[in-house]
């Protein structure tokens, strides 16, 4: 018997049972596939870390989230943050902007004002729009994805964790011990915690939940130079989010790290699929996003080819607000849920695990969790 259960070893997932186990309690992190894989979202090398939101809640979380990251980086020896500067651009007067530069103002965090000018010689393969400016989060870089994921599950080990993977999860039984049955055998214990990913609906549905959850399949693409090592775009370019006048969602780029000479370019948006169809080609919406991207390329890093050299798919699970639900099921309070990270979970993991094994364990909660209850949802 177990203190605690984590359903679904994802980085939200490994990072509760990483907590929990901390704070003394007997935990055991079950995974449906084996591991590692990539069929959730967290795999691949490489994620987006930033202070820069237009949320100050977000921005505020976020100081304590570099914190965990620094600590996990000294518990496991592993070089996991990469600093190269986020840089956010938009037109002039862009509300989602202003509020980013208000927002890293009020909490002191450092950050620079860029003008169309300022950004030429900073970044020169980047090239702004007459009438667009940007700000620079210069905290902003490269978390090392699959090497954090593997990080903080070996911690969790060595604190003592379970981890049994290859194990899905059939049945759970509430009650004052909640049983767990998967396809080896059943768990009991005190408390659960799940932070299933794409699956989160399916495993809530049994339980009487149903949350507004979505799971997308977004297109992560990588482009390559027109003339290689004659630009300055793989060696000066930052992490950058764009809010380009006239598209729905925003574009994302981060540096070359997963495939040598590609940056990675992505729109922060995709198409509805069947958590169960992420390989599935599908070619009509598939071209719509390409489309966007392609377009974005010619006019904003032209160094690049303006079609891709790679493209990989990943799936979100977002929520109608894009904010995470971090809560107590409504009928069952020892079963807390994790879920709906909406494509910008990563980044914040080490604190959501800390507050997911919170809401666990009745500690009292590090923050306000308006924003992330249940209840929000009418």
């Amino acid at each position: 018997m177990y203190d605690c259960i984590v359903l679904g070893a994802g980085i939200q997932g490994s990072f509760t049972a990483y907590h929990l186990a901390k704070s003394g309690k007997k935990t055991l992190l079950l995974e449906q596939f084996p591991l590692p894989h990539t069929r959730g979202s967290s795999h691949g090398q490489t994620r987006i870390i930033r202070k820069a939101y237009p949320e100050d809640f977000y921005t505020n979380m976020m100081q304590e989230s570099y914190r965990l990251w620094a600590e996990l980086e000294k518990e496991s020896g592993t070089k996991l943050y990469r600093n190269t500067g986020l840089v956010v651009w938009g037109p002039a007067g862009n509300h989602e902007l202003e509020k980013i530069c208000k927002n890293l103002a009020q909490y002191q965090i450092p950050w620079e004002h860029l003008s169309q000018e300022a950004m030429k010689q900073k970044y020169p393969g980047i090239s702004l729009k007459p009438g667009e400016v940007a700000c620079l989060d210069t905290s902003g870089g490269v978390l090392y994805a699959d090497k954090a994921l593997k990080a903080v599950q070996e911690c969790f080990l060595r604190m003592g964790g379970t981890i049994h993977d290859n194990e899905k999860v059939t049945h759970i039984e509430p009650g004052p011990m909640v049983t767990v049955t998967t396809t080896t055998t059943s768990y009991s214990a005190e408390k659960l915690v799940i932070t299933a990913g794409p699956w989160a609906q399916k495993v809530l549905s049994p339980l009487g939940l149903q949350l507004p959850l979505k799971t997308l399949r977004i297109n992560v693409c990588y482009w390559k130079e027109k003339n290689p090592g004659r630009s300055d775009i793989l060696a000066s370019s930052p992490c950058f989010l764009a809010a380009v006048s006239g598209e729905e969602h925003e574009i994302y780029g981060l540096p070359s790290q997963e495939y040598p000479g590609l940056i990675k370019v992505c729109l922060h948006g995709g198409n509805e699929a069947e958590v169960e169809e992420r390989d599935l080609v599908v070619e009509d919406p598939k071209v719509k996003d390409i489309s966007i991207l392609c377009r974005f390329i010619s006019n904003y890093l032209p160094d690049l080819h303006p079609a891709p050299a790679v493209i990989e798919q990943c799936m979100y699970t977002v929520t109608p607000d894009q904010n995470a639900i971090l809560d107590h099921h409504p009928l069952h309070k020892n079963i807390t849920i994790g879920a709906g990270f909406s494509g910008h979970g990563f980044k914040l993991s080490p604190l959501v695990g800390k507050i997911l094994s919170e809401l666990c364990t009745g500690a009292p909660p590090s923050y306000d969790l308006k924003p992330f209850q249940i209840t929000r949802f009418k």
